[in-house]
This record gives structure tokens, C-alpha cells and sequence, in this order.
């Protein structure tokens, strides 16, 4: 997990500066977009989350055989 929170703290930042960046700087942002502003760093950690179970399930049947 301390992996996936850098991975998602770090994409999830630069995802969230390119899509949400300008409008937060002009006090654009409304409910939607802080919403999406939240998917911007849940979805870099899933993600993160999902290539380790896999990348450990992989290495896990490697060694079974």
C-alpha cells in the first residue's frame, strides 16, 4: 500500500494539474469537479494496487512450478 499512495499521490497530482488546474487557480471548481478531482488519485491507486496482486500472483505460481 505505501507504494500505491506514492503512485497515486504523484499521477494523481499531475492528472489533477493538466485536467483541474486553471479552474482551481480561478475559483472554478465546482462539486463535479472536486468529484472528479477525488477519481484523479483513486484511480492511479487501484491501479498501482492491481499490478502488484498481480505482479505478486505471477511470481507466486513461478515459484509453485
Amino acid at each position: 500500500m505505501p507504494t500505491a499512495f506514492k503512485v497515486a499521490l504523484f499521477i494523481g497530482s499531475l492528472l489533477f494539474t493538466i485536467n483541474h488546474g486553471w479552474a482551481l487557480l480561478t475559483g472554478h471548481m465546482t462539486s463535479e469537479r472536486w468529484i472528479s478531482g477525488g477519481l484523479t488519485y483513486i484511480v492511479p491507486y487501484m491501479v498501482s494496487i492491481h499490478g502488484q496482486y498481480i505482479g505478486r500472483k505471477g511470481r507466486v505460481a513461478k515459484n509453485l512450478n
